[in-house]
């Protein structure tokens, strides 16, 4: 339940995340709803087909679809009257990040895979959604910008990983996951930190 929750919950803030992006591009209505579906099952679906879990998350439960589009109608309502606060996007996109990177390494942990495949399909459903309407609406994706994005959901699955390896409930796992995620999101957002760069060739 808490693992389907979490799921919900994500899909709902991606979504939302994808009508702020349409909106800042100045997408129509259809393009509003399409980003968002697209931000909101990218990365889910990318990691069930690898997983060969089928049929894929949100065909399975069409109770996916329904969230993505209300969350989706109520932010285009919501900005039509009020501008959205300048930091929305950053929240709505972190606590998505927070919550599918957690999701999908449960998923894939919860299929016997190796350690590192947890990490890699955690991430990627954590990423990939927000990677997609990036690219579809022409801006430069956030997990290739000098913010620490990837790296905050690796450090998230790694401590939810260890945490269960350790004993603890899983609830503690996850929340401790989650509050890592975002906390390593907001502060690089916040004192711009982000890895090293690759030294100039030549």
């Amino acid at each position: 339940m808490i693992l389907y929750l979490m799921d919900l919950i994500g899909v709902a803030v991606f979504a939302i995340s994808g009508v702020l992006v349409a909106a800042h591009v100045h997408m129509d209505l259809l393009g509003g709803f399409a980003l968002a579906a697209l931000t909101a099952i990218g990365g889910g679906t990318l990691r069930d087909v690898l997983l060969n879990r089928h049929p894929i998350f949100w065909i399975r439960d069409a109770r996916y679809l329904w969230v993505i589009l209300a969350a989706a109608a109520l932010t285009m309502v919501y900005i039509a009257f009020l501008p959205p606060p300048g930091n929305s996007l950053v929240v709505a996109d972190a606590l998505g990040l927070a919550l599918f990177a957690i999701s999908g390494a449960q998923i894939a942990e919860a299929s016997g895979h190796s350690f590192l495949i947890v990490v890699l399909m955690g991430a990627m459903t954590g990423t990939a959604g927000g990677m997609l309407r990036d690219v579809m609406s022409a801006r430069v994706p956030m997990i290739f910008q000098q913010d620490l994005y990837a790296t905050a959901a690796i450090a998230g699955i790694v401590a939810y990983v260890i945490l269960q390896k350790l004993g603890l409930p899983r609830t503690v796992a996850v929340s401790v996951g989650v509050l890592v995620i975002l906390g390593v999101r907001v502060l690089a957002v916040v004192w711009g930190l982000h890895l090293p760069r690759l030294s100039r060739l030549g």
